[in-house]
């Protein structure tokens, strides 16, 4: 089978491995789309890599023994590999599981994953909307669910990069308000397109005064960073409404600062890590992507593996939202 590799800066290649061989609770699926997520950083870095790619949508073509999934099933993978037997894993949270390693990557044209990971997906529904369960739309929608957030509510959103784009779409489809933090133009008419209210920019010196100023000034009631920036979380602390709600889903491996007594203590707001969201929560995003008009904006551009180089350059542009690979093109 074909799967990319970084070979050097800004040099990616597809190379010719062994199909894995699936042995107990694994699945072997043959990935008809691979969503890129933030793997163009190690492509303009140049490390050489083997192992890329964490979201895919394809086919189960063989199991080694029965369970959840058979030959035949149009399948969501989730991103790494959980050890199916412990309590967060039993729960429905296996992001969280203490086992949870990346063993195959998804940039390729087979993936090996645990039976429990891989949830069907609807007979209406193409390989490339199911794709967008993983972090297009799925890191999001699990934020939405811890915040609880509702019709009622106004929530910032910072970083409009395609998980902010896929907030934008969740956040919409569940009649809340929507105000916006980012710098790239593009995306942010983007987010305007998709029903954001107002978008601000992180570098106006005015940038909290005109959030609350949105909000009555007092704030919206919750928040999400999708940028992994420390301003941003900042921002999103400064500004959230008192006892309002904040979930991180950048990724961020920095030292944020924060002040117990003012923040927190006083202000009373609940700081939430979010990474994805819990697997028996899978039929609700799937009527997300069923039914919201704004799913088909996420998606800029679709890429066959063959051309990986050319994904990868314009995924660093930074000028789109989603973007797919097709393996077997």
């Amino acid at each position: 089978m074909k799967r990319v590799i970084i070979s050097g800066k800004e040099k990616a290649e597809l190379s010719e491995v062994a199909i894995p061989k699936p042995t107990g609770n694994l699945v072997l699926v043959k990935i008809h789309v691979a969503p890129m997520c933030a793997e163009y950083k190690q492509f303009l870095e140049g490390v050489p890599r083997d192992c890329l790619g964490h979201e895919a949508a394809g086919e189960v073509v063989e199991v080694a023994e029965p369970g959840p999934v058979k030959v035949g099933d149009r399948v969501v993978a989730m991103p790494l590999d959980a050890c199916g037997q412990c309590a967060l894993c039993l729960s429905g949270d296996f992001i969280h599981c203490e086992e949870n390693h990346m063993q195959d990557a998804t940039m390729a044209q087979y993936v090996l994953k645990p039976a429990f990971m891989l949830k069907k997906i609807p007979d209406d529904v193409s390989y490339e909307k199911a794709a967008l369960a993983c972090c297009g739309l799925g890191a999001s929608f699990g934020a939405m669910q811890n915040l609880n957030l509702t019709s009622f509510d106004t929530i910032l959103i910072t970083g409009l990069g395609p998980v902010g784009l896929g907030a934008v779409i969740n956040a919409r489809f569940r009649g809340t308000r929507v105000i916006a933090v980012e710098s790239n133009e593009f995306r942010a008419n983007l987010a305007k397109e998709m029903g954001a209210e107002a978008v601000i920019h992180p570098t106006d010196p005015d940038a909290l005064k005109k959030i609350k100023e949105l909000c009555g000034g007092i704030g919206p009631d919750c928040a999400i960073d999708c940028s992994g920036a420390i301003p941003a979380h900042r921002l999103c602390i400064d500004a959230v409404r008192r006892k309002g709600k904040i979930a991180f889903v950048g990724e961020c491996h920095k030292e944020t600062p924060l002040v117990i007594s003012r923040d927190l203590i006083r202000k009373g707001i609940h700081l939430i890590g979010s990474w994805h969201y819990n697997l028996n929560e899978f039929p609700k995003l799937m009527r997300v992507i069923q039914t919201s008009p704004l799913v088909d904006k996420l998606v800029t551009h679709q890429f066959p593996m063959s051309q990986i180089e050319e994904a990868f350059s314009e995924s660093a542009l930074q000028m789109s939202g989603k973007i797919l690979i097709k393996p077997w093109e």
